[in-house]
């Protein structure tokens, strides 16, 4: 009899313990990208997207009764430093990365959270390799790039057919696919560029890639790569080429293109997926963003926050944390999100949004081409 109490007491504190744990319990996640280097703006973005989601989230009860937590952790845009960032991680526990931004960072980081078991959403990776070759457990709210690549050789040879078009690129996975897509859709319209070269990213003189230009008396620069760059190239350019048309993609969807292109960025033309500031289903979100955070959403910063809604929900709808329940819930679910209501397809390709649309460049900010 003895005995028995004794165990039954003992079974009593386990489950008074084991209850005070779950009250307690914390869900970890990591949101992953570049917060220094010449792209640490966009990390930025995603980085106040999920912080803002994940406060959200809490403020309304948590996730399966949880509090979610969140470390960031900074990739540089790099693709060795990626893969340290993941390890970092994975060594802290997390069930679900938002991230990474750039494409041959979440390319080199994925294959260590496939390993780990851990799901990652990218709001930004548009290269096709990132889902096509990443694991089940790799996800993007965004579109691809061979979406992206066929709009703008359709533009290059919709309105410069007759015009002398270059074609850049900075040689890293995001920069030469896009090039490379817009390549391939130009010359199958029957358009051939006169340029078709690369840069080395991250210099402060750039009149090598100029003179070239000059060379070949290039009208229209389309330009594969990140912001900083684009943005620095077209003002050194545009000193010998006043007329010079820029074009490019998503990377220029932030404030940081014109501060390094100056007077010389505006009517600049760059693909970006929707504004979905416009969008009904974020009016609320944004209208927090703006009074209480005094902050912009632009860039990625809602898809970010939508990449975070997209998960929480699949959790949701699984009941569990466990990955396999999770995974097989975002790609056979839908979710209700600021990016309007949203599916995965089964690569992990977002499914239910527009791919990409135009943008220009005004005085200050950029502009939906209507």
């Amino acid at each position: 009899m003895t005995i028995r109490i004794l165990g039954g007491l003992i079974g009593a504190i386990a489950s008074i313990v084991w209850a005070a744990t779950l009250a307690h319990a914390e869900i970890k996640i990591g949101i992953a990208g570049p917060l220094s280097g010449s792209t640490f703006n966009v990390g930025e973005q995603q980085e106040i997207g999920a912080l803002r989601a994940i406060a959200d989230l809490n403020d309304n009860g948590g996730l399966l009764g949880q509090e979610v937590v969140a470390t960031s952790v900074d990739d540089a845009c790099e693709p060795e430093q990626a893969k340290a960032a993941a390890r970092q991680l994975v060594s802290e526990g997390v069930v679900f990365v938002v991230g990474h931004v750039c494409s041959g960072a979440s390319m080199a980081a994925s294959g260590i959270y496939e390993k780990a078991r851990i799901i990652m959403i990218s709001p930004s990776s548009t290269n096709p390799k990132v889902t096509d070759e990443g694991g089940r457990n790799v996800f993007r709210v965004i579109g691809r790039d061979d979406q992206q690549g066929v709009i703008a050789g359709d533009f290059l040879a919709d309105n410069y057919a007759n015009n002398n078009v270059a074609i850049i690129h900075d040689g890293q996975a995001y920069g030469l696919g896009l090039a490379e897509f817009t390549k391939n859709q130009l010359n199958k319209r029957g358009v051939t560029e006169v340029i078709f070269d690369s840069y080395t990213p991250e210099q402060m003189d750039y009149k090598s890639v100029v003179d070239k230009l000059v060379s070949a008396k290039v009208d229209v620069l389309y330009a594969g790569g990140y912001q900083a760059d684009i943005g620095l190239i077209l003002r050194q350019a545009k000193k010998k080429i006043p007329n010079l048309q820029l074009l490019s993609g998503d990377s220029l969807a932030n404030g940081e293109f014109l501060t390094m292109a100056g007077d010389a960025g505006k009517g600049t033309y760059f693909t970006f997926g929707p504004d979905f500031r416009r969008a009904p289903e974020a009016a609320t979100v944004v209208a927090a963003f703006r009074n209480e955070d005094d902050y912009e959403p632009d860039g990625i910063t809602l898809y970010s926050y939508g990449a975070l809604q997209a998960w929480a929900q699949a959790v949701q709808q699984a009941g569990s944390l466990q990955p396999d329940a999770v995974i097989n819930a975002l790609k056979s679910g839908s979710f209700d999100t600021v990016l309007g209501k949203i599916g995965f397809d089964e690569k992990g390709d977002v499914t239910g949004n527009s791919a990409f649309v135009w943008y220009v460049f005004g005085e200050e900010e950029y502009v939906l081409v209507e």
